[in-house]
């Protein structure tokens, strides 16, 4: 469902992303891993159409970023980091707005919205503007709009970041209920998510994968057995 195939990113002499290539099939919880600077976030801006790659590209359930942008995005669904919104308006009227802007109208809008905020355990809060929100629900309204139109890729970036022991609780929870019917990448530097939600994990550093598998094939890359560990090990030498 994602293909993304040798992507490559510099800025001026400075090569962020270096060559990066993987894919995610329905079913599977990606965990996009690595340090701060290692090249997560441009990464994703690049799958996500964001940011033009220098070099390579992706593809999502089979339309190309750069030759068909718009038929890539209907099939995707992005929650940034740091969950921008329009934070003057309520939860239910920005959900709304999102619907018109992904073609969906009157009843039919109606019926997404209410779906999401259901999905996203929104209800106490629709009629509050967003600024009025803890950042949990300010980060569960986002994720609400990021699946609004029942994408079959769903991309997000440090979901759970800053969010309290409860509020991260409830978002994995969220996306374990929808993980077998989409492809799931999750960016992250935070390494309990691999246990929490993720089948599978991509570690990334200094611009390059070091690592790509399931939790218990990169705990098997140390003795001790900890991913802590693992990880320190593989992205070491990429951290600045």
């Amino acid at each position: 469902m994602l293909e993304v195939k040798n992507l490559v990113k510099r800025f001026g002499s400075f090569e962020a992303v270096k060559g990066i290539s993987f894919t995610v099939a329905k079913g599977e919880v990606l965990g996009f891993l690595g340090p701060n600077g290692a090249g997560k976030s441009t990464t994703m801006r690049m799958i996500t159409g964001f940011l033009p790659p220098t070099s390579g590209t992706a593809s999502i359930c089979g339309h190309d970023v750069l030759q068909d942008p718009v038929g890539a995005k209907q099939c995707l669904g992005y929650l940034p980091e740091s969950a921008p919104s329009y934070r003057a308006m309520t939860v239910r009227d920005f959900l709304r707005f999102i619907a018109e802007a992904r073609g969906f109208y009157g009843k039919a809008a109606k019926a997404r919205v209410d779906e999401v905020i259901e999905k996203a355990r929104l209800a106490p809060v629709v009629n509050k503007t967003i600024e009025t929100l803890s950042k949990g629900y300010r980060q569960r309204t986002c994720f609400a709009q990021a699946i609004l139109h029942d994408p079959a890729v769903l991309i997000m970036d440090e979901p759970t970041d800053g969010l309290d022991p409860n509020q991260k609780q409830t978002v994995r929870e969220m996306i374990k209920e929808m993980a077998a019917e989409k492809a799931i990448v999750i960016s992250t530097h935070i390494l309990e998510e691999v246990d929490a939600v993720c089948t599978r994990a991509l570690v990334i550093a200094d611009g390059q994968i070091k690592a790509d598998g399931t939790p218990a094939q990169l705990r098997a890359m140390d003795p001790s057995g900890r991913l802590d560990v693992v990880f320190h090990n593989l992205t070491k030498g990429g951290m600045k």
